[in-house]
């Protein structure tokens, strides 16, 4: 596990929290992969999603953008690293993202998967050009949104095709 028990003890309950946010409810401690892991609890939230109206989907969306960036700045400051591992709340954005508007499925729901982490783990332009001109919270979860984007593109075409 990650040395996050020992600085968690000094935080208060409003810091605790957004560190347990950031890190996908401390899905991102686990030491190997844990952007995956990370990406899956992103797939949870998906599901969640699924059966809502598009509009209130895209609304939710765009909420969970604007805490990410809150809360993943915030663990980047609580681990006194730049852009941790262990903050995966970036990867559940991400999938939200790809997956918007997409008929949730067994099947889309494992295409997306696959599309989203091809996307953030090889990170073509422009992923890669968001990624190093931003920093902070912002700068954490924008790359994954892009990601995001050009997956929910991908998955899109795919769909049309099949």
């Amino acid at each position: 596990m990650h040395k996050a028990g020992g600085i968690l003890s000094g935080l208060g309950p409003a810091r605790k929290i957004s560190f347990f946010l950031a890190t996908g409810g401390l899905v991102g401690l686990i030491p190997k992969a844990p952007g995956t892991f990370g990406s899956v609890v992103g797939l949870g939230v998906v599901c969640l999603f699924s059966g809502l109206d598009f509009s209130l989907a895209f609304g939710l969306t765009i909420v969970l953008f604007f805490v990410s960036v809150g809360v993943a700045g915030d663990a980047e400051k609580i681990l006194q690293c730049k852009d941790p591992g262990a903050i995966v709340i970036d990867e559940i954005t991400g999938m939200a993202v790809t997956m918007l508007g997409i008929p949730f499925s067994t099947l889309t729901a494992v295409a997306g998967f696959i599309v989203f982490r091809i996307l953030d783990i090889l990170k073509p332009p422009p992923v890669r050009t968001v990624e190093r001109r931003f920093s902070g919270g912002f700068g954490i979860v924008i790359d994954d949104v892009v990601a995001g984007i050009i997956g929910n593109l991908i998955l899109r075409v795919i769909l049309t095709i099949f």
